[in-house]
């Protein structure tokens, strides 16, 4: 069994994640987990481990931290948390320097019931999937029942909320490089993690700006704004005249915007505008990492200026780890987590939020025309619930069905299968100039799944 498949138990594509009491994800949990990460940080040269913590706005969220603050004191590591703050603030913390490792409580896009873990290295990098394996390895070694300091060696915990001072100041600078603009804004925070912050941050902003999805009450969260309601700042940018809509998710490592017209401009096309920003100024390295999910019409877009992109698997830590293999400069998701190495160690909302917008100023970008110049291949996307989906995605025949499905598309398309990361479904994309074709093709595709699903119900 490879390491992605074992740590699968436990972790799935960005740490641990369930609704927050119930399942996997409860106090026990976290204080376990708490304990299994100093150690892991312990055995690998961190005789007593300096921890920065996080955590988003949702109500179970005091309830984790008290539990994985406490697992990473009995395990004798100094806790120091800032309370609520984004996830790629923490991240940010950590490459300054002076910790050995950080954790950060959150769901992310999810509904507030959900809550998660996940955990980066000293660097500000997540963790990779051998580290979480052996982090869920700790879980049931006696070691970790038997690793309890006493007296002097029991770990401390600090309140460093003052810590988001020098994040804030980072992010203006970011802004600030925007140059002279003056679009009036909305900015929706999902009312999450960067509500307080994206207010400082845009404080100076020379134009009107409008922040909605800033009130949080702990159970709000993603609820109806952000990134994965996408309807409500586009009928706030409508209302409000604004010139742009910048959306972000729970804990900030995601940005979507949308135009005057209330349309989404999604990662694929900050992908294309950023990346020929920085080739501009020769900063973009080998070219762009985008995963299998991005459209096609990326890969044209960025051909048409030189520019290369490399795919790799859903999930933001994957795009890092191909950015380091091929040495890109950019990489990112079409869901809106995008990694500009030259800034960052993991998405960054807000900093990508100044990177697009400079962007667009230095390259003479309207927003307005990037939906009409970004003509996608239409798709399709079907989700199925199949019972045992990895003996299916693995079964040869379904293997066999795939290769005729390329046969008929013949170069004009593609076909994607994957599991779901967080979710026990199984992913067939279709991808294609011709509709009927596609539909076609993802019919034929689907039908295979079921029998392959069903024939292995019935052995």
């Amino acid at each position: 069994m490879t390491a992605s498949e074992r740590v699968r138990c436990l972790f799935g594509t960005d740490g641990v994640r369930d609704v927050a009491n119930r399942g996997i994800m409860t106090p026990e949990m976290a204080l376990s987990l708490g304990r299994a990460f100093v150690l892991f940080l312990t055995e690998r040269g961190a005789p007593r481990p300096v921890i920065i913590t996080g955590k988003d706005t949702r109500r179970s969220g005091a309830m984790l931290e008290s539990a994985l603050l406490s697992g990473m004191m009995s395990a004798g590591a100094e806790a120091h948390t800032t309370g609520i703050f984004p996830t790629p603030g923490i991240s940010f913390l950590l490459r300054r320097g002076g910790f050995d490792a950080g954790a950060m409580i959150s769901a992310s896009h999810n509904p507030a019931e959900y809550n998660g873990i996940k955990f980066f290295n000293a660097h500000g990098y997540k963790l990779s999937d051998d580290d979480e394996a052996s982090i869920e390895e700790y879980l049931s070694d006696d070691l970790l029942e038997n690793w309890r300091p006493t007296g002097v060696s029991v770990g401390l915990m600090f309140d460093d909320s003052g810590l988001s001072d020098a994040y804030v100041l980072w992010l203006t600078d970011c802004l600030s490089s925007v140059g002279k603009c003056e679009w009036p804004l909305v900015i929706d925070t999902a009312n999450g993690a960067a509500s307080s912050i994206a207010r400082r941050v845009f404080a100076a902003w020379p134009g009107d700006v409008y922040h909605c999805g800033a009130a949080s009450d702990g159970i709000n969260i993603n609820d109806g704004v952000g990134v994965m309601h996408m309807e409500h700042i586009s009928r706030t940018v409508l209302e409000r005249s604004a010139r742009l809509g910048i959306a972000f998710d729970g804990d900030a490592d995601r940005v979507l915007f949308c135009d005057r017209s209330g349309r989404v401009i999604d990662g694929d096309i900050m992908l294309w505008v950023i990346g020929r920003f920085m080739a501009r100024d020769g900063r973009l390295g080998s070219g762009v990492v985008a995963t299998v999910m991005s459209n096609m019409v990326l890969e044209e877009k960025l051909e048409e200026e030189g520019i290369e992109v490399f795919r790799c698997p859903v999930g933001d830590r994957y795009v890092l780890s191909r950015m380091q293999e091929t040495g890109a400069g950019l990489g990112g998701e079409q869901s809106g987590h995008i990694i500009a190495s030259e800034y960052v160690a993991t998405g960054d909302g807000l900093c990508t939020a100044a990177l697009f917008m400079r962007s667009c100023m230095e390259l003479g970008e309207d927003p307005d025309t990037l939906v009409d110049r970004f003509p996608r291949y239409p798709q399709i996307l079907k989700n199925l619930r199949i019972a045992d989906r990895e003996r299916v995605i693995s079964s040869p025949l379904l293997e066999e069905a795939r290769a005729n499905a390329m046969k008929k598309l013949a170069g004009n398309g593609r076909v994607l299968l994957r599991s779901s990361g967080t979710e026990p479904l199984l992913r067939i994309l279709v991808e294609s100039r011709d509709e009927s074709l596609m539909k076609e093709v993802c019919m034929e595709i689907e039908e295979r799944v079921r029998e392959i699903g069903n024939s292995l119900d019935e052995g």
